[in-house]
């Protein structure tokens, strides 16, 4: 079985604990901001959520209109 190679032009993605630590949250806080939709996560094949490294930096750095209340 081969490995598959992930695309050079895809975007690093980040697991809920790392955005947790960013956040200086709980990982379970992070989820809820997914399913409130406050941030936009992509399911895994195995079911896992992943979160765009681009758009935790910009919630980070203030640089959207989107505001999370933990």
């Amino acid at each position: 079985m081969t490995n598959p190679r992930p695309r050079p032009d895809s975007e690093p993605l980040l697991t809920p604990s790392e955005v947790a630590t960013l956040f200086r949250v709980d990982p379970k806080t992070v989820t809820r901001w997914a399913k409130a939709g406050k941030l936009t996560s992509i399911r895994t094949l195995g079911g896992h959520r992943r979160y765009r490294e681009s758009e935790v930096r910009a919630l980070l750095e203030g640089n959207t209109h989107a505001t999370i209340d933990a």
